[in-house]
């Protein structure tokens, strides 16, 4: 190992982890190049006082510490709150997140879940929904919305070429803008040290939804926002095709109240639905995640409502400034521990396949934001609108019941529209209907391109 650089090696060995060099010799020129990369994007520093901190108490908040969030009703914002947000589209203010960093593993789908087909006629990807959306803004407000890509090591490429191969679905290359998910290394459980999948190659893995501002911010991009004239930035999950990309209500009440991180809430529908729960945490805006909240809270009702019943679908809106402020120097987002079970390689070269948990991950949350805005906003919007993610193959957030959801709210829109629509004794619709936002965003604006008195008998899709 006489070739590896000095100072390299002296803080490899500073650290106790000059392991990682195992096979140096038999490793070829490129492969060298790689693992100093690696490494030198790893802060050694800050792994060893994370990893000194593992014991350390989580930091759940007890019941004492919370209280029920005020949320305002998507319904109930006035007209004059939404022409704030029309006009903030019109002045080209927005930007768009879309996180999209999945496999479609746990759908047996072998690409990123953003190419899982889920128009109910259509066939249309979650990928192509979602970039109807943008292009519909696009064109009613006249001004280009950047529409940035998260994606992870897993899935860039494939992402990549699939929006090249769709010609960028028409919102033009220089307004699609893709970026990876920040990576973080694992570290053995019981001494701190550095894991290798194979000589040359350390373990690492995706660092958490959180991870996804560190990345707008290390990558320049949230300056490039602002070169751009942005001052707000929309995100959401790639798995949603329910969300309402941009909404101009949401985003006024955002811009009146001046909040720096607004979240939409959906009620939840049971006590214990595996949804992240809106909550004030030591008087400021914050989400505690579904297994946390202690039993009590979660089952506590007051007027037939669940006292802490507003739950994360995982939609925000962040004013710029805030993701600058939250983002640089020593303010960024703490970092949480995943105990878990990693394959990897010896310090002899062996492979070890662990039969109990043997590392640790680190993550940031994209949640623990919401506590660091001085001004915030949350508003509760009807699931049947805005809410029904794909997640699992079969059951409760499939693509059956994603599928069975869009063209419920369809034939909303369609019923509001004076046409007849078919249901089935569940109060579903009865047959595949699907309205693609180039046509319509709204039932407004639907209603406004069709005539009333028209049955709908069969599968109809309006592009």
């Amino acid at each position: 190992m006489n070739d590896v650089p000095l100072p390299f090696l002296t803080k490899l060995r500073e650290h106790r982890q000059e392991h990682v060099l195992l096979g140096w010799d038999q490793l070829d020129a490129r492969q060298r190049t790689d693992l100093i990369r690696q490494l030198e994007a790893i802060d050694l520093d800050e792994i060893a006082s994370l990893y000194s901190d593992r014991d350390k108490p989580s930091g759940v908040p007890t019941a004492d510490r919370l209280a029920p969030i005020p949320t305002e009703k998507a319904s109930g914002i006035d007209a004059r709150t939404i022409a704030l947000g029309r006009e903030s589209l019109s002045k080209g203010e927005l930007a768009v997140l879309l996180v999209a960093g999945g496999q479609g593993t746990r759908l047996g789908f072998d690409h990123p879940k953003g190419m899982f087909p889920i128009g109910p006629v259509s066939n249309k990807t979650l990928f192509e929904i979602h970039t109807d959306k943008v292009f519909a803004l696009v064109q009613r407000f006249g001004k280009p919305v950047p529409f940035l890509v998260m994606t992870s090591p897993a899935t860039h490429d494939e992402t990549e070429e699939y929006f090249r191969e769709k010609q960028y679905f028409g919102l033009g290359r220089e307004n699609v803008i893709f970026f990876q998910q920040g990576t973080m290394p694992a570290v053995d459980l019981a001494t701190g040290q550095l894991l290798l999948e194979s000589p040359g190659v350390l373990f690492t893995s995706p660092n958490g939804h959180g991870g996804t501002l560190t990345a707008l911010s290390d990558s320049g991009l949230l300056a490039e926002l602002e070169k751009r004239g942005i001052r707000h930035l929309f995100y959401f999950q790639v798995d949603n095709p329910l969300v309402k990309i941009g909404d101009p209500a949401f985003l006024g009440r955002h811009i009146a109240l001046r909040s720096e991180a607004s979240s939409k809430a959906i009620a939840k529908a049971f006590p214990k639905e595996k949804m992240g729960v809106f909550a004030l945490i030591d008087g400021r805006c914050g989400i505690v995640e579904y297994s946390d909240l202690p039993d009590e809270l979660a089952h506590a009702s007051q007027d037939g409502r669940l006292v802490y019943g507003s739950g994360s679908p995982a939609i925000h809106l962040f004013d710029v400034n805030f993701l600058k402020r939250i983002t640089e120097g020593r303010k960024k987002l703490p970092f949480h521990f995943a105990r878990k079970k990693v394959p990897h390689i010896s310090s002899t070269g062996e492979a070890v396949d662990p039969k109990t948990e043997n590392a640790l991950k680190f993550e940031m949350f994209i949640f623990d934001s919401l506590p660091m805005a001085e001004r915030y906003l949350v508003m509760e919007s009807p699931r049947e609108e805005e809410f029904s993610p794909v997640k699992n193959k079969d059951g409760v957030d499939s693509p059956d019941t994603c599928r069975r959801d869009l063209s419920n709210l369809a034939g909303a829109w369609l019923e509001r529209a004076g046409v007849k629509v078919p249901r089935n004794e569940d109060g579903n619709v009865s047959v595949p209907l699907e309205i693609s936002s180039r046509f319509a965003v709204d039932a407004e604006e639907l209603a406004a391109k069709i005539g009333t008195g028209r049955t709908i008998e069969s599968a109809t899709y309006l592009e």
